[in-house]
């Protein structure tokens, strides 16, 4: 059943408004977005009719933004993402490590989106793939899925990265398996540390290198001696890296893959109402462990704190490394695969069970499933569009 209330609502009711009074501050990219969700699986886009071949029901299927901004366009391409994952998981435990920004330095990357939040991805990386080499905590090369978000459940700006980690890799000269003590990965505090010098001293070469951009209240780091003040008050900060509970096994994986790799800043779902110009939602408080409170917001700040979130045009925010990276992936995921073949045999186990080798995932078809009956819906004619006033942003 669909949501009562949807983003796209918000932005037909409350939109034109809001560009009219951000119009000498609101990009060419938010502006695609607006559009693109507005537009999204209505007869703007056009569509076909499905009937199922089982009861004969028949309903219009209006065509999809696209967008990856969008709350309704992402089951698709999760499901299409996950069916290419599926052949790279590994018969072993996997652990979920997150890396988080200080606020003085989200401030930064807010205002240079593509160049801080690249570095953010490589300085996790690095540092990850680093404390892995070293024989004291595992003495391995590691490979990683990275997923950039840059919310927090209020919608105001919290960048992090959440990677998914195989709890082990191929040993430094490559002739054996290494697996991480159970239950544990590699030491967050350690991790935090270099994580905060990698990603200063990243960031210290994209200022010396003019490659950043300031305004606004912090205009006045645009001098290299504020600049030089800030970074020495930003190597202070206790940074914050967080390992949670390793999974239970690939197939836990590919579930929590599912859930935050195209999820997008608030889900269809959270949205209570719409009225007298205030939006009400749902959210999670995680200093009240967890509690799921209500925040109102008036239309104008929620739609200002939903496109917080726009990416760059073609900044890429699921990136693989170490030996998940796209140069030889195959080749690495063939020796990962042997290597822990011969662990468990000569350990007299049995492999776990291998999410690649048999199971199914989820693809297109899945998502034609009739309303009425649960069968399968199948294309029957073709709803073209109607005039399209909107430009959509499908990257």
């Amino acid at each position: 059943m669909a949501p009562a209330l949807e983003v796209a609502d918000i932005f037909r009711r409350h939109g034109e408004a809001f560009r009219q009074a951000h119009a000498g501050h609101l990009g060419g990219v938010e502006r695609r977005i607006m559009g693109a969700i507005t537009a999204c699986r209505t007869a703007v886009l056009g569509g076909h009719v499905e009937q199922c071949d089982d009861c004969g029901a028949t309903r219009i299927a209006y065509n999809s933004c696209r967008n990856r901004h969008c709350p309704k366009c992402q089951g698709l391409a999760r499901a299409q993402w996950l069916a290419e994952r599926q052949a790279e998981l590994l018969p072993a435990p996997y652990f979920h490590v997150v890396f988080t920004l200080p606020v003085p330095v989200g401030e930064i990357a807010f205002q240079n989106k593509a160049i801080v939040y690249a570095i953010l991805f490589r300085a996790a990386a690095e540092t990850l793939a680093t404390i892995a080499a070293d024989p004291r905590h595992l003495g391995a090369k590691l490979g990683m899925t990275m997923v950039l978000h840059t919310w927090g459940q209020t919608l105001l700006h919290h960048p992090h990265i959440h990677c998914v980690v195989p709890g082990g890799g191929p040993s430094l000269d490559g002739t054996r398996w290494v697996a991480c003590r159970p239950g544990f990965f590699l030491p967050v505090r350690v991790l935090a540390r270099l994580f905060r010098r990698l990603f200063l001293r990243e960031l210290e070469n994209a200022f010396g290198a003019g490659k950043l951009r300031f305004f606004g209240k912090l205009a006045n780091l645009a001098e290299p001696q504020a600049f030089a003040r800030r970074l020495g008050e930003l190597r202070r900060l206790d940074w914050v890296v967080y390992a949670k509970a390793p999974f239970g096994g690939p197939e836990q994986v590919l579930a929590y893959l599912g859930r935050y790799t195209h999820r997008v800043a608030i889900a269809n779902s959270r949205l209570i109402s719409l009225s007298d110009g205030k939006v009400r939602f749902t959210w999670k408080d995680y200093r009240a462990n967890g509690k799921t409170k209500v925040m109102m917001l008036a239309a104008d700040e929620f739609i200002r704190r939903f496109l917080l979130h726009t990416l760059p045009d073609g900044f890429h925010r699921i990136r693989h490394y170490g030996f998940l990276a796209n140069g030889g992936r195959g080749d690495n995921i063939a020796l990962c695969r042997k290597l822990l073949d011969k662990c468990h045999a000569s350990a007299g186990s049995e492999p776990a069970r291998d999410p690649a080798r048999g199971d199914r995932v989820l693809t297109a078809k899945d998502f034609a499933i009739c309303p009425e009956c649960g069968g399968s819906m199948r294309h029957i004619a073709v709803v073209p569009r109607s005039r399209n006033p909107f430009s959509c942003d499908t990257s």
